[in-house]
């Protein structure tokens, strides 16, 4: 197939740069290979059944954009310059890859300072990105990170404006609680504790994965021929716990949805052949789209995408390609707020 398959027209009016509040106002689209629903998300409970099961991805946001100066030591003394950094994944030897603009000019063995607490030294390069070790480790570097950090918002809102206080709140989940993302499993974000005291009173289950979201979820895809795109890698674990509630939820006839396409990558990477779960743990880049045998999941839930994007190749997949477009064709006519903070779509290819 080719990336034109997967374009469409988006006007900029419909980008969302701020969510909805209360966050379960939020729209919800529910569509099934026949019928198309305008609900909200508070709704979410009406359109799945007791015994049901959410599968959520609990990764959290860390304030991964940093600001510093990078300090140079020459014949003519110590120069400063500006740099603009958005941390990526922590390494196996204590260090962290990193974006850095601009990377041209940066040089092994100088000194980036964030702030009086935090600063780092610039160790090499991998593969266009950079490698800092910072000053600090474990909790003091949360805590100075935590201080000093900046949400990283996504492209499309960044270039609108910047994070601000609102954003450490609102592009972070309820559940958030394993550290590690550095953006947001953003169909996550239309929830609050209405809708979670609806869902346990419809009776709705819940199980919590992780799969740490890296900043590589905002790359373009170069190529024409969609075969020839590599992912990138991103972390993730799922618990023996809920490994189990995802297989006997399946036994006694429930269904499975996947809050996010993250949650959905996870566990169709995880799944063995006769679509069964066991605890997992490792990196996947799992690269779904049309023609794709879903082991696991019935429904999913998620926001609107961009276009060309390897999450249109997924949803492409999950609805089928000619099913989605026909959605994205009635969210536009709709006025449907799209990406991160906008609304949500449920897909329902069973139902």
């Amino acid at each position: 197939m080719q990336l034109s398959d997967f374009d469409f027209d988006l006007p900029e009016s419909l980008i969302a740069t701020r969510p909805a509040r209360p966050r379960s106002s939020s729209r919800l689209m529910v569509a099934t290979p026949w019928t198309l629903t305008d609900a909200r998300s508070i709704d979410l409970p009406s359109f799945l059944h007791r015994g049901d099961r959410l599968v959520l991805n609990d990764t959290k946001v860390i304030p991964a954009r940093l600001s510093g100066l990078r300090q140079r030591e020459g014949a003519e003394g110590s120069t400063q310059a500006r740099i603009e950094v958005t941390l990526l994944e922590p390494r196996a030897d204590g260090a962290w890859s990193a974006l850095l603009k601009p990377l041209k000019k940066v040089r092994d063995g100088e000194t980036v300072v964030f702030s009086s607490d935090l600063s780092a030294t610039v160790e090499g390069r991998d593969a266009g990105t950079g490698v800092l070790r910072f000053n600090l480790a474990g909790d003091d570097f949360d805590a100075a990170l935590g201080k000093t950090g900046a949400m990283p918002l996504p492209p499309y809102i960044e270039g609108r404006r910047p994070a601000d206080e609102r954003d450490n709140q609102d592009y972070q989940t309820l559940w958030a609680r394993q550290s590690g993302a550095v953006a947001a499993p953003t169909a996550s974000l239309h929830f609050d504790d209405a809708l979670i005291a609806a869902l346990d009173a419809a009776g709705i289950e819940r199980s919590y994965v992780t799969l740490h979201v890296g900043a590589g979820t905002f790359l373009p895809v170069k190529t024409d021929d969609i075969s020839q795109h590599k992912m990138h890698a991103e972390r993730g674990e799922i618990t023996a716990s809920a490994a189990r509630e995802i297989n006997q939820t399946k036994a006694v006839g429930g269904r499975i949805v996947p809050v996010g396409t993250t949650a959905l990558r996870l566990i169709e990477t995880a799944a063995n052949p006769a679509g069964d779960l066991a605890p997992w743990k490792g990196s996947t880049d799992i690269f779904i789209t049309p023609g794709h045998r879903f082991r696991i999941a019935n429904a999913l839930m998620t926001n609107f995408h961009l276009p060309k994007s390897t999450l249109m190749m997924l949803v492409s997949a999950f609805l089928g390609a000619e099913r989605i477009r026909e959605v994205y064709a009635h969210a536009i006519a709709e006025n449907y707020r799209f990406f991160s903070y906008g609304d949500a779509s449920l897909l329902m290819p069973e139902s």
